[in-house]
């Protein structure tokens, strides 16, 4: 009886060196791991509650993998970039209250 199988999986190049980054610190090899990384979502997955979506909902989710497939998409980086963008400073406040144009003009000719 076999004990153990071998799976080969891939991974982007930033996944692998957070992976070995770990695996050095906590002084285990890139299969332990992963066995514990599996083992924590199998368990929290259990617990999250199952969501089947509805047909509508699914006729958009292809409509929108279509238009990925396509190049008519954005990444999360592009659609979040403008809110990078340094604000604009507020005024500091002068301590005193602004009076609107109109009730200028009205203080004036009483």
């Amino acid at each position: 009886m076999r004990t153990r199988e071998t799976m080969t999986i891939s991974l982007p190049p930033e996944m692998v060196r957070e992976v070995d980054e770990v695996r050095k610190r906590e002084h285990r090899t890139r299969s332990e791991l992963i066995r514990e990384a599996l083992r924590v979502y199998f368990g929290t997955a259990r617990a999250l509650p199952v969501y089947a979506p509805t047909a509508r909902e699914r006729r958009e989710i292809e409509k929108g993998r279509e238009e990925m497939r396509r190049g008519e998409s954005v990444t999360t980086d592009e659609l979040f970039s403008p809110l990078d963008r340094p604000h604009r400073k507020a005024r500091p406040e002068s301590g005193r209250t602004r009076t609107a144009p109109r009730a200028r003009a009205a203080t004036r000719r009483a």
